[in-house]
């Protein structure tokens, strides 16, 4: 079942939700994830091919954890580029988003990597001098690294309007949340998903090609 929740300030108001269609470019980043995954928590980073996600490849993007609730750019597409008018590998997830915005993103990002869960964003941009206001939707989709570990997650990304000046920064307009597995234990949440898919041996590092555009040496 998806959780879902939108935010006014400090209150969360469930009853607001309004269903919004998913963008066809969210849509397939997210039928080509199920597909990999076939009933596991995840698929693996490896098992991550550009040529299943060929029309939405300017929105995609693949981060990794680098601390509790916060995740940097390994891979992105031109769209995010756009939207901060500069290279984007090696930043954090954060950085597109404004101030107020981040703390609620940290807390999503780990529901990503730990539970493990599907977040999709509702996402907007105000306007101002040479801006017009932007909407959008993002998702974030779990990935499992060599030892199993949830440390990755696969992103789409697709905001409406004319970016105008960069840097566009966003808030986060409500959330949709989908738990994949649920813990198994105090220590298995610790781990993030390791222990729920202890059986999984995933697959050797494929010679297949990856997202292109933008990747980091870290």
């Amino acid at each position: 079942m998806f959780k879902d929740v939108f935010n006014r300030g400090n209150i969360v108001a469930l009853s607001e939700f309004r269903p919004v269609q998913r963008s066809p470019l969210i849509a397939e980043v997210k039928t080509y994830w199920d597909r990999l995954r076939n009933g596991r928590a995840a698929p693996t980073r490896a098992e991550i091919d550009a040529r299943g996600i060929q029309n939405a490849l300017g929105h995609a993007f693949l981060i990794d954890r680098i601390a509790p609730g916060q995740a940097r750019f390994r891979i992105a597409g031109t769209h995010l580029c756009d939207l901060m008018g500069m290279e984007v590998r090696g930043m954090p997830l954060s950085a597109l988003f404004e101030l107020s915005a981040r703390p609620a993103l940290s807390e999503h990002l780990e529901a990503v990597f730990r539970t493990p869960e599907v977040v999709e964003f509702g996402l907007t941009a105000e306007g101002g001098v040479r801006r017009e206001a932007l909407s959008g939707q993002m998702i974030l989709l779990p990935l499992l690294d060599s030892a199993g570990l949830g440390t990755h997650a696969l992103g789409c990304i697709d905001v409406e309007g004319v970016i105008g000046q960069h840097p566009r920064r966003l808030l986060i307009a409500g959330t949709r949340r989908q738990a994949i597995l649920r813990p198994v234990s105090d220590s298995a949440r610790r781990m993030g998903f390791a222990e729920a898919v202890a059986a999984y041996q995933p697959p050797a590092a494929s010679a297949r090609p990856r997202l292109r555009l933008v990747k980091s040496d870290g």
